[in-house]
């Protein structure tokens, strides 16, 4: 078994942990939430209030030109574009997640006329189910069907227009297998949809190189953009080229928004898929986190993310009552580990007392997500010891642990 010592031998050669700084953490907290919420990063504040007091208090409306409030949508796309494995011009930073997927979704279904099933992951995070079935909701003889992932082959019919499926499975953390599904749901007439909110930012995503047609992800996980900051959509050239069509056809996509005319005519490229004014504050914030990113060396952030999970499972399993529900194969894992345990939420919250933050999705997976650019190898191994003292003491057995609030 490592030693925590030994953990701080790792520590000290880490190519990464020089970004550690970049990030304003709490003294005295583990975070292994990142997964859900990243870490505010220390530059953000001055960026955000730089926003309010100077592009908006003083300047007032005149920063829509002149500090590019305008193209702020392409301009973070063209950024997250490397980190996605896309085309510049292929990304935009807009809305939310469920607002994108339902654009995507839409677009996707039009252009597979004569095909009406949408196939999704059974167990996939939720808004993406929900979406599917309010997309399908509105085309004739369209239904959503879902499916397990590992059976997707057998369901590959003639009438399948879209498949939507999580890169990275919000669960368990499992890594799915985005070249080789994508190129089965194209050779069967199918277009495919990547969510991307858990792998992005957590390794590295090659949209472009697998072939996907669409994509939608989240920046507030692995991303640091902050809570509620803006997602983003990306759409293949190809599709590009051919003028796709989206349900929310808002003035920011229109090509002259500023004609005011009665009638849409959509812009080209991947602006069609813009609606409305974006949210500058929240841009803002993920423009700061976005200068950290590109300092970043996406093989070293998966190689260390592999070594801190690895590390992880090592150190608790074979803990009282702890199943691991991550796949051990690197190929197969994303930068989280789930553990599964009877009483996860009340080991949760003692945990999260004991100033180790991770959370619980129900009904029993406890988890934890490791970002490679602000947590350390002493972390992972402060954070194993506190959860097996929780376990050995049974503290997490106090009724206070069992209350439970509306964010699980």
């Amino acid at each position: 078994m490592i030693t925590r010592e030994e953990c701080e031998a790792l520590d000290a050669v880490d190519p990464l942990a020089v970004f550690r700084k970049e990030f304003a953490l709490p003294e005295g907290i583990v975070y292994l939430d990142g997964n859900s919420l990243g870490a505010l990063p220390a530059r953000t504040p001055g960026r955000v209030r730089q926003v309010v007091e100077e592009e908006w208090g003083r300047e007032l409306i005149r920063s829509w030109n002149d500090a590019g409030w305008f193209e702020q949508p392409y301009r973070l796309g063209r950024r997250i574009a490397p980190l996605i494995g896309a085309d510049p011009a292929e990304v935009v930073v807009c809305d939310t997640t469920s607002v994108n997927l339902f654009k995507v979704l839409t677009a996707a279904l039009r252009l597979r006329p004569g095909r009406g099933t949408v196939l999704g992951d059974r167990v996939a995070f939720p808004t993406d189910l929900y979406i599917a079935e309010g997309v399908t909701g509105l085309f004739d003889g369209a239904r959503s069907v879902l499916v397990d992932p590992a059976e997707l082959d057998r369901h590959l019919d003639a009438d399948v227009a879209v498949v939507v499926l999580s890169h990275v499975d919000y669960r368990t953390g499992e890594l799915l297998d985005m070249p080789g599904i994508t190129a089965r749901v194209q050779a069967a007439g199918a277009l495919m949809i990547w969510d991307v909110c858990h792998s992005v930012g957590a390794l590295p995503v090659e949209l472009g190189a697998s072939g996907a047609d669409f994509a939608v992800g989240c920046t507030y996980k692995y991303l640091n953009g902050g809570p509620g900051s803006p997602a983003f959509l990306y759409v293949a050239g190809r599709h590009l080229a051919a003028g796709p069509e989206q349900p929310l056809s808002g003035w920011f996509g229109h090509a002259r928004p500023f004609a005011f005319e009665p009638g849409y005519d959509p812009r080209e490229g991947i602006g069609r898929f813009l609606t409305s004014s974006p949210s500058l504050l929240g841009q803002a914030a993920l423009e700061s986190s976005l200068d950290v990113w590109e300092r970043a060396d996406l093989a070293a952030v998966r190689a260390k993310s592999l070594a801190l999970t690895d590390l992880f499972i090592s150190l608790v399993e074979g803990l009282d009552g702890v199943e691991v529900a991550t796949p051990r194969e690197h190929a197969r894992r994303g930068s989280q580990v789930a553990l599964r345990h009877a009483d996860g939420y009340p080991v949760v919250q003692a945990l999260i007392a004991r100033g180790v933050i991770g959370d619980f999705r129900a009904p029993d997976l406890m988890r934890f997500g490791f970002t490679p650019l602000y947590l350390s190898y002493t972390d992972v191994w402060d954070a194993a010891r506190q959860l097996a003292e929780v376990l050995e003491s049974g503290e997490w057995r106090e009724e206070r642990f069992s209350r439970r609030g509306e964010v699980t």
